[in-house]
């Protein structure tokens, strides 16, 4: 059955994105905010109203805060949420839910339908779970507003994977009419140790802090915030995450041909090797300026729920990452947090004492 209702759980960036542009093609949307302050501006005005690739004030069909409202008649559960908000969610869903509607995690990240399955369980849910993930979201997009999103483009040639693996054909193609531009992965393991996000969000938050703090974020973050030193850093983080992968058998691209794959730099950047200048000339991100802070998702989420599981994923499979484990302390100084302790660990991904031959058979065959 194909999709036509879409339950979106979370009214961020994303969130209205999603409801704004699937709406606009004519999906029913339930769009779901923990906080009912989101949805106020919405119900005023009767809508998203949207810029760039979608134009319009968009209406949705249920605007809620009342998860069991959003998800009621849905074909598809789709979280556009933090990571850190997973956990809250599971527990919300696992009464209401049995196993007949798919979730997608929108955006998976490294780690997250791992991270939510073993919330679900956390919270008693016993039944069959089938949860497919992008590893970025799907738009590039920022809330201008309180009722006002900007779509600059979708994300093109974006990694699709299922969990388990082996549901991947099928999820494909009940998701793929509301993002045609998605490709299937080998596993959440592959999309996870692709997290773009994770290899140059840290750096250049971090290593621009002084920036961040004295001007409140007013300078063009990718432009002008990921000079040649920062570049070198990504680097050094993305060679890592290489070598995770490498160790665990899984496929993976660097950083800088993912990035030109997905629309975000030119052909000419792609082909100097050079990450600083692949950002700089990233026309989807020219305008984006920089967090006005550091108590921000690009350090919380890409350290917290990026760094801190490809780290763990390069302990089980023997690899040492020493630039990552050196990210993560930084930030935490930076920002008093301890993301190792606090990220998304093994533990959290229901991966403990796994050996590398038994996460593979976990992440393709399931439970």
């Amino acid at each position: 059955m194909p999709v036509r209702t879409v339950a979106i759980l979370g009214a961020g960036h994303g969130g209205c994105a999603a409801a704004a542009d699937l709406g606009k093609r004519g999906y029913r949307v339930r769009l779901h905010a923990r906080n009912p302050e989101r949805l106020a501006p919405l119900r005023a005005q009767g809508g998203i109203e949207a810029r760039g690739i979608v134009q319009g004030l968009v209406p949705i069909d249920v605007l809620t805060g009342d998860v069991a409202q959003a998800v009621r008649g849905a074909d598809l559960i789709m979280l556009v949420v933090p990571g850190i908000a997973h956990a809250h969610y599971a527990r919300a869903l696992a009464p209401l839910i049995d196993g007949s509607v798919p979730f997608f995690i929108n955006p998976g990240h490294t780690g997250g339908g791992l991270h939510f399955l073993h919330e679900l369980r956390n919270a008693g849910y016993r039944g069959a779970v089938r949860s497919c993930e992008t590893v970025s979201l799907t738009y590039i997009t920022r809330m201008e507003g309180p009722g006002l999103v900007n779509i600059y483009s979708t994300t093109k040639r974006l990694g699709f994977a299922a969990l388990p693996g082996k549901e991947v054909e099928g999820l494909l193609a009940l998701v793929r009419p509301l993002y045609p531009e998605i490709q299937a992965a080998s596993s959440v393991l592959e999309t996870g140790l692709s997290n773009l996000n994770a290899v140059f969000h840290p750096p250049g938050m971090v290593m621009n802090a002084g920036w961040i703090q004295h001007t409140h974020g007013d300078f063009l973050f990718y432009r002008e915030g990921f000079t040649d030193a920062i570049g070198r850093v990504t680097a050094g983080i993305d060679a890592e995450r290489m070598h995770v992968a490498e160790a665990l058998g899984v496929p993976a691209v660097p950083f800088i041909d993912v990035f030109y794959a997905a629309g975000l730099t030119t052909k000419s950047a792609r082909e100097s090797g050079d990450i600083s200048r692949a950002c700089r000339e990233s026309e989807p991100n020219k305008t984006i300026k920089s967090p006005s802070s550091l108590d921000h998702r690009y350090v919380h989420e890409d350290v917290g729920h990026g760094l801190v599981p490809i780290a763990a994923l390069g302990r089980l499979a023997g690899v040492a990452t020493p630039t990552l484990a050196s990210m993560i302390e930084l930030a935490g100084l930076a920002v008093g947090r301890d993301y190792a302790r606090d990220g998304l660990t093994l533990e959290r991904m229901g991966l403990a004492g796994k050996s590398p031959s038994q996460l593979l058979r976990f992440v393709q065959e399931g439970e």
